[in-house]
């Protein structure tokens, strides 16, 4: 049988890359470009979109050439992307209006406060399953329309198209100004706070709210099927996939049943558990949203929580405190002591996100004594990484009732095995490393295979996924409900320390 081949391009907030799969899921080949940061303001974050559509087009070539493939050759192509930067572009030049306006940028603060009004930011959670926050794409749109001369008047004539970054590929591969597919899939809108969750349409009297007129809008299509064909350099390939970048990780992780649930140890790190068909709203301070779609399949949604700090962390006290000359220190240095000698480290270096999302606080040390070394504070900083997937995971069980089975994990962060043996201490159930890491990439490909027939359904693909390693439980469970109390003692510390304006 003839080797069949699935591209997937992953657009990240700071480069694009493009890796070819081969049909047993193993990496092909890879290509990487970093794009520009542009900070116009304090707190406001853009990019040039049509600088990430030429590294696009840069990174699919030299993926190619390193794999000495031609474009024929390849049965799909999907996308994963940062989610909610959000780009506002003419329909008859293909330029964008502005910039586009990048998830992490804060200018939309006032305005949400001002759309949450007496209901503050739960005005639209029970719709969405977000708060209303600056994150999200929505009022990104409504700051664009209200604040580029002449834009909603064109916006109200049809002339502008609205997209995250997904519709913004997508529509480029497909033929752009000419005949170019306007789409976004379930994942993406479901981060605007503009879709309904379990409709799945575009809700209209949240449009209204935000003032965001419906005809700027993409299509809402599924995660997994073919939106077009692209045009150009990749002429006849089918664009078959698009899914915002921790829900593609959920998919490379075989994260299907109910209960299973990957985190991401980055800079920060995103947990997000399946939690089956239906969305379970959230009390306990995280987000509820779509996990993917596959075809005509039901939606499957989970439930998100997003740390802030977790690998910056690390970056910190080796660069701020200079106590490590590298990342990959720390774990031997950690390893040096037994445990933390009573030392906890509480990251808030700009307030606590999940489960608490109190702005207020500040990071502490708490716990010193004349015992505690260099040592002991390397294993509180681990440490901490892990304590918070706990918050976070068991916000998730008192959100849902579901009880997770085991962790699967992805990352930088996950080459260090004490930290990974201490996730699993403190969670109580095992937690597993893929030998594919690059496990966002590999589900926006695995979907796109779905949706072209070149893997036959979700089994295959539980078949692929193949563990490198795992760590079991070692701690016995008074000891880790004593660690855990202490834990949470410390973190109390670090609220109230930055005074309200």
């Amino acid at each position: 049988m003839k080797d069949r081949f699935v591209a997937a391009i992953d657009q990240g907030t700071t480069s694009s890359r493009c890796i070819i799969f081969d049909q047993g899921g193993a990496v092909v080949a890879v290509d990487q470009r970093e794009h520009r940061q542009i900070f116009p303001k304090p707190g406001w974050v853009e990019h040039d979109a049509t600088e990430i559509w030429a590294k696009v087009q840069a990174v699919v070539a030299g993926a190619l050439a390193r794999a000495g493939l031609r474009a024929e050759q390849l049965s799909a192509l999907g996308i994963t992307n940062q989610r909610e930067t959000t780009v506002l572009w003419d329909r008859a030049t293909g330029k964008p209006v502005h910039n586009a306006i990048v998830w992490q940028d804060t200018r939309t603060s006032a305005l949400c406060a001002e759309l949450g009004g007496a209901d503050g930011q739960d005005r639209f959670r029970d719709t969405t399953g977000l708060p209303l926050a600056s994150y999200f794409s929505g009022p990104k749109a409504a700051w664009l329309l209200d604040n580029v001369p002449g834009l909603r008047t064109r916006a109200e004539r049809g002339e502008i198209a609205f997209g995250t970054i997904d519709s913004w590929l997508i529509w480029n591969l497909t033929g752009g100004t000419d005949g170019g597919v306007h789409v976004t899939d379930v994942t993406n809108a479901s981060r605007t706070m503009l879709m309904g969750l379990e409709t799945l349409e575009w809700d209209r009297t949240i449009l209204a709210a935000m003032n965001v007129p419906e005809v700027m809008l993409p299509r809402i299509r599924s995660s997994a099927e073919v939106y077009g064909t692209a045009v150009g350099p990749l002429r006849g390939v089918p664009v078959a996939s698009a899914l915002g970048d921790q829900q593609a990780a959920v998919f490379g992780q075989a994260c299907y049943e109910t209960g299973t649930a990957k985190n991401t140890y980055g800079t920060g790190s995103f947990l997000l558990l399946n939690t089956g068909e239906r969305p379970v709203p959230s009390k306990s301070g995280l987000v509820t949203t779509v996990g993917y779609k596959i075809g005509d399949q039901a939606p499957v949604y989970c439930l998100e929580g997003s740390i802030a700090i977790t690998g910056a962390l690390v970056q910190w006290f080796r660069d701020q405190l200079g106590i490590i000359r590298s990342a990959a220190e720390i774990e031997t240095l950690a390893a040096s002591v037994e445990d933390n000698g009573g030392a906890y480290i509480v990251p808030a270096f700009s307030g606590l996100y999940a489960p608490y999302w109190r702005s207020d606080a500040r990071g502490v040390v708490t716990g010193l004594t004349r015992y505690v070394t260099k040592a002991h504070l390397a294993r509180a900083v681990l440490e901490a990484t892990s304590w918070q997937t706990r918050e976070v995971v068991d916000a998730m069980y008192q959100d849902s009732g579901v009880r997770i089975t085991s962790l699967k994990v992805d990352g930088g962060m996950t080459v260090n095995g004490l930290l990974m043996q201490h996730q699993a201490d403190v969670l109580g159930v095992p937690v597993i490393r893929p030998k594919v890491s690059e496990t966002t990439c590999l589900g926006a490909a695995y979907a796109a295979g779905l949706a072209t027939g070149v893997w036959s359904g979700l089994d295959e693909l539980k078949a692929h996924w193949r563990r490198d390693v795992e760590w079991v439980p070692r701690m016995a469970a008074q000891v880790r409900e004593r660690e855990y109390g202490n834990w949470r003692k410390a973190v109390e510390r670090s609220f109230g320390w930055e005074e309200p304006a």
